[in-house]
């Protein structure tokens, strides 16, 4: 995209930061010292001030949805920015308008892009909702979202019948008491003016998973999204013409991340494998046959493809990127002996955008998140005073609201905390414990070094005293999954009359191994010959592990089952090995 004069200042700000990005991507030290986020003023609408702008006659994919049985579904550029438009009228012709919240529960399908772009243009606040949900969390995130729409598919109609709320109901298809979507795209293209958004009008609201607790109702502007997602965009290494994959369900904030915005800001095509159940060969399949050039995936996914045949690899990849959960070191040391491409980890939550990462550039430490972003305010606080870090230490992470950070959320609506109707950062009430003493606070523990290293830690709900001694379930867990008989593990403190708690880990077994006296002792071995006393696993119980509809594991469960379960038959303890001692 060329200079235009024409063009607003809130695309030419927007353009100009992103662009410096574009130039900074192999000088992080660089970036993080030249970069801050753009001004766009009060009035943007990303969705006509960038993504119109740049699919003016471009027909260039913009997206590619490659189904299980390999029907391949393209739209342009242009084809998308026209098809919103028709929808997106359709949406005010339906009574929707500013401030309205739609519920868009749809599945990896071209409708869930075309919908979600449409819903900007007609200034509507969009609650993007996973298909996984049952009747009673639809009921109980409609009337919190206080949403006036829902669109859906047709298999997920029924799901609303007991809402009780009367919704303006719209379907991608044919069902009896619903508007079709399709009857949007009848007729000629249309034109839709600027509607003049405010740049911190709400745009989104986002649950959580609710890994620790109720998930909280996140409310992003039209700015701290769209414009934040520039730091996303850097992260991953996105450059235009790259074709990039994001392995991530709809419905969470990881997907707009990385399928939705963060690409279309690079002027990337977005690819998706829209799979009823992951298949990691099924994969490797796509991202060869569709010259993928950067990819993201959650660790749940990085450990499922170690264990598949890599060695075709990497085609054209370019950039691996991992992101959701902590990236464990043992899966970057296996992807780089295999395909020579290193696994750069990335850190942020719903409530912003990418915030601590590995860029292009960055010496990458094994189990480390790397630094700050560029125009990320990031701070660690001294959990005790209060105080930010001013060296190596550890402390929670959180972000100065001083210094203005474009990439966070304006607030928590009803049922999570705050209240924010709309506005900047930091303007939430001075009774929300999030944005206590001038910082946003992310809940997650992380230490630092004399390099500027953030490596995660846990949350601060996570952490436990063992023995006077504080464990990180994380840390535990990344040397647990090294361990050939370990898929995934999920550490807590288990009561002990001598050491107040020991660590306990419920694992979950790879493929081949039987949850047995066996296995469990060859797993304690291993334990204590690569852990500190204090941090050994004295306990282990095999058993599915609790994860939200999201896939993160739901560590507050397990936590419970120990305070609950005076006796466990089915536990193996260190004690009851004296072989171990020897």
């Amino acid at each position: 995209m060329g200079a235009d004069d024409s063009l607003r200042p809130a695309t030419l700000a927007y353009r100009a930061a992103r662009d410096q990005l574009l130039a900074l991507r192999d000088d992080p030290d660089e970036a993080r010292r030249r970069f801050d986020f753009p001004h766009v003023g009060p009035v943007f609408n990303w969705a006509y001030d960038w993504f119109d702008v740049i699919a003016a006659g471009n027909d260039r994919p913009a997206l590619v949805v490659v189904d299980d049985d390999g029907t391949r579904t393209t739209r342009t550029f242009s084809e998308l920015a026209d098809r919103s438009a028709r929808i997106g009228a359709w949406l005010r012709a339906k009574g929707l308008g500013k401030g309205d919240p739609v519920v868009l529960m749809l599945g990896n399908e071209v409708a869930l892009w075309e919908t979600m772009l449409a819903a900007m243009k007609a200034e509507a606040v969009i609650v993007p909702t996973t298909t996984a949900l049952g009747p009673d969390d639809l009921s109980d995130r409609v009337l919190r979202s206080g949403a006036r729409a829902v669109v859906c598919g047709p298999q997920d109609t029924h799901k609303f019948d007991a809402v009780g709320v009367d919704l303006v109901r719209l379907c991608v298809g044919a069902v009896d008491g619903w508007s079709d979507v399709a009857e949007a795209l009848d007729g000629g293209p249309v034109t839709l003016e600027h509607p003049g958004t405010g740049a911190h009008d709400p745009l989104l609201y986002y649950f959580t998973s609710g890994t620790t607790s109720r998930p909280k109702l996140v409310q992003h502007s039209h700015t701290s999204y769209p414009v934040g997602h520039l730091s996303t965009m850097y992260w991953i290494g996105l450059q235009p013409g790259d074709v990039h994959c994001n392995v991530s369900s709809p419905g969470w904030a990881k997907h707009a991340w990385s399928c939705f915005f963060a690409p279309w800001a690079a002027e990337a095509t977005v690819l998706v494998h829209n799979a009823t159940r992951f298949d990691p060969a099924r994969l490797l399949d796509v991202l060869a046959g569709e010259h993928v050039t950067t990819l993201c995936a959650p660790p749940t996914v990085w450990r499922m493809l170690i264990t598949a045949d890599l060695s075709g690899g990497p085609w054209t990849l370019r950039e691996l990127v991992a992101a959701g959960e902590p990236l464990n070191p043992e899966v970057i040391t296996q992807v780089q002996r295999r395909w020579g491409r290193t696994i750069r980890d990335g850190y942020g939550q719903t409530e912003t955008t990418a915030s601590v990462a590995n860029p292009p550039g960055a010496v990458v430490v094994p189990g480390s998140m790397g630094r700050p972003l560029p125009g990320v305010p990031v701070v660690l606080v001294d959990v005790v005073t209060g105080t930010p870090l001013t060296g190596p230490g550890e402390g929670e992470l959180c972000l100065d609201l001083a210094r203005g950070p474009v990439n966070l959320m304006t607030g928590y609506r009803s049922g999570g905390g705050a209240e924010a109707a709309g506005g900047t950062p930091g303007d939430a009430p001075a009774d929300d414990p999030s944005m206590a003493g001038g910082f946003y606070h992310s809940g997650d523990v992380a230490s630092v070094d004399e390099h500027g290293m953030v490596t995660f830690v846990g949350r601060t709900d996570d952490v436990f005293k063992a023995s006077d001694y504080r464990v990180s379930p994380f840390e535990v867990e990344s040397v647990l999954i090294e361990h050939e008989a370990v898929a995934e593990a999920a550490v807590v403190p288990a009561p002990d009359p001598l050491r107040l708690s020991v660590p306990k880990a419920y694992v979950a077994l790879a493929p081949g191994f039987e949850p047995n006296r066996e296995t469990a002792f060859s797993i304690f071995q291993y334990a204590r010959a690569h852990l500190a006393p204090f941090k050994r696993v004295r306990r282990i119980e095999f058993a599915p592990l609790p994860k939200t509809i999201s896939g993160k594991i739901r560590r507050v469960e397990l936590r419970q089952r120990e305070e609950e379960r005076p006796d466990m038959p089915q536990e193996y303890r260190e004690e009851d090995f004296p072989e171990l001692k020897s």
